[in-house]
């Protein structure tokens, strides 16, 4: 609970606004005006009283009318406005927003207020954004997106938005890269709205991100909105990605450019989405994927994710490919035939139960999953044994989720 109102603790102490919070971080307003409240109730005596508001010393009855705004002889620090917008109390949270007007230093606490629950505050506050440079808003995107769920949240979003989808692109573009990941998101969907992203910068965006929706967003626009003079490098790029997702719409995009043939190199893809979407595109370009397969998997070292392929598209009598390949002394070969058996439906307890004292943890965890259905098979006995504290983590992580699979008590502590 002490840190949710430190920051409020060292403003009310006197420490000035840079030096009691996080001033570029969304969140730390946020938190501000949260620990705020809390200082109320721990330390009343360090926030402003209804006479900072009033300019008189008097006690207010619950049904008092509003103060005028008269709030010292002299003019209020920013670290006493920002506690003061931030008090428990309405009547001192819209008296102090009269004084915060034009005060690009307390502009987030503005935003937080637009969204407040009192009515006349929200009201004057958001009369203030609105008198604000779209610049200014934008600039603190993050703190909008932050309030948006809110149930009064939605005013500023809407000024955001208009604010990047009328004003110049620069501003669009200065957001593009920003860190907070909602705020690039929200850019992204306005410049895509806006058209200001082509084909082979969405495909670069795409493949260079960690931020998964944004990935999906910038990869199938980038597919959507790509002419013969570009599908070339969208599509190239797509399939140099290193995240799946994103290879996938490549290999998918192969189809639509004409590219059939060279969805054979993604057939034995680490990642099982990718293989199927190039069986799909094979298949659309009249090519039967098994056969590949079954040859790729006569010499798997090249493409262990072949074994798992043949799985996924096999018969049940591709297992007697597989079985074998078990012992393959290559690591990802042996897990990638795991896969593929029981993509298969061919996992037979007797014969999978070596790998779960395989040197590759990897290996272990992918014969663990394996087994989980036939758990009750095990004897407790013998499972009990594996969880020993002296044995292996990967034997003892196993030997545990099997017996919890099994219904078998398990001590913990």
């Amino acid at each position: 609970m002490a840190t949710d109102w430190a920051a409020a603790e060292r403003l009310a102490r006197g420490l000035p606004l840079p030096e009691a919070l996080d001033v570029s971080c969304a969140r730390s307003w946020v938190t501000l005006d949260l620990g705020v409240r809390i200082l109320a109730w721990e330390l009343p005596h360090l926030l402003p009283a209804h006479a900072w508001a009033d300019g008189r010393r008097l006690r207010w009855d619950r049904d008092a009318p509003l103060p005028s705004v008269r709030l010292r002889d002299h003019p209020p620090s920013e670290s006493e406005l920002a506690l003061a917008l931030c008090h428990p109390d309405g009547r001192i949270r819209e008296a102090a927003l009269g004084r915060a007007a034009g005060s690009r230093a307390l502009l987030p606490l503005v935003i937080v207020r637009c969204a407040d629950w009192a009515q006349p505050v929200r009201e004057r506050a958001r009369t203030l954004l609105s008198r604000e440079p779209a610049t200014a808003l934008v600039r603190w995107a993050g703190l909008v997106l932050l309030l948006s769920g809110r149930t009064q949240g939605r005013f500023a979003l809407d000024l955001l938005g208009r604010a990047l989808s009328e004003g110049p692109a620069a501003s669009v573009e200065a957001v593009l890269g920003s860190g907070d990941r909602a705020t690039r998101r929200f850019a992204h969907r306005v410049a895509l709205g806006r058209g200001l992203l082509a084909p082979d910068r969405l495909a670069r965006i795409a493949a260079s991100t960690d931020d998964t929706p944004l990935q999906d967003l910038c990869a199938d626009e980038a597919v959507a909105s790509m002419g013969e003079e570009d599908q070339d490098a969208v599509v190239n790029t797509l399939l140099a990605a290193r995240a799946p997702r994103v290879r996938a719409a490549g290999v998918t995009a192969l189809r639509r450019t004409g590219r059939h043939g060279e969805a054979r190199d993604f057939l034995a893809d680490r990642s099982g989405p990718v293989r199927a979407c190039a069986r799909y595109v094979l298949r659309q370009g009249g090519v039967d994927p098994l056969p590949l397969y079954r040859a790729l998997c006569a010499a798997p070292a090249e493409r262990p994710g072949a074994c798992a392929g043949l799985g996924e598209c096999g018969v049940p009598g591709d297992a007697e490919t597989l079985w074998p390949l078990l012992e393959h002394p290559l690591p990802a070969v042996r897990l990638h035939t795991v896969a593929g058996l029981r993509a298969l439906d061919a996992v037979t307890r007797q014969r999978l139960t070596p790998l779960l004292d395989d040197p590759s943890s990897a290996v272990v965890r992918a014969a663990t999953r394996a087994l989980l259905p036939d758990a009750a098979g095990f004897s407790r006995e013998w499972l009990y044994d594996r969880a020993a504290a002296d044995r292996p983590r990967p034997v003892r992580v196993a030997a545990l989720r099997l017996l919890r699979a099994a219904g078998y008590s398990v001590a913990t502590g």
